[in-house]
């Protein structure tokens, strides 16, 4: 007969359980751990990133529809390239540097991801002096990026009328302030639309609905990697 075992004693087999049991509930404690961390930027990356096109005329559509208006035509073309995006038109017409600036807080709310910032035209057509849109344009890109918004920023071209003093102080805005800041530059916003008839309304200065898809067309990359830029933060 065998001897029984002492009162008292553990079993071996109920010992093992017991750790078998606790490795499982680690494990289980382990993933809700990983799952909670991980959701929320998994949420976020399915957000639509919010874009605000901050800008003059250009922007706004002037004498167009409101779905032939720049923001417009370049949502639906980002969307129809699988992006999510929501871009506010806040396109004001006539608008200069410093107008912008004015209007900055209450143009690119709480939320907002990236801003295209399209200003200048104005200021040069008035033959603002250069140094007053630099500073506009410093202040902007420099509260945006302290929100922590990505900014594309879109350069003008002086007219060859203004002279070559200030045709060279008001191009050399827009390289330097990226340059400094950090920030993606399209060099000319109208770039392959300035002065082309067939894509500017009859006072030569503003694009056609046609027009603004060529300008779409063209900028394209420049804002997918503005969206390649936010979608690398969402993910830091």
């Amino acid at each position: 007969m065998k001897p029984s075992a002492r009162a008292g004693s553990s079993s071996p087999h109920r010992s093992y359980g017991n750790w078998g049991a606790l490795v499982q509930r680690l494990a289980v404690l382990w993933t809700a751990l990983v799952v909670a961390a991980v959701l929320p930027s998994i949420a976020s990356a399915q957000q639509p990133i919010k874009i605000v096109a901050l800008g003059d005329s250009l922007t706004a559509g002037y004498q167009l529809p409101e779905s032939a208006a720049f923001p417009s035509q370049l949502a639906r073309a980002l969307q129809a390239k699988g992006h999510k995006v929501e871009i506010i038109n806040a396109g004001v017409s006539g608008d200069t540097t410093s107008g912008g600036l004015a209007r900055l807080d209450w143009s690119v709310p709480d939320g907002t991801d990236a801003v295209i910032v399209e200003l200048g035209a104005n200021d040069m057509l008035r033959a603002v002096d250069p140094k007053v849109a630099r500073a506009a344009l410093d202040q902007i890109v420099s509260r945006l990026k302290k929100r922590g918004i990505q900014v594309l920023l879109c350069g003008m071209q002086a007219a060859k009328n203004l002279g070559q003093d200030y045709e060279r102080a008001f191009n050399a805005i827009y390289p330097e302030l990226a340059a400094a800041h950090g920030v993606l530059l399209y060099p000319f916003f109208l770039d392959g639309i300035a002065a082309d008839p067939k894509l500017n309304q009859r006072d030569g200065l503003h694009p056609t609905a046609a027009g603004v898809e060529a300008i779409v067309t063209r900028i394209m990359p420049k804002v997918e990697e503005l969206l390649a830029r936010v979608r690398a933060k969402r993910g830091a």
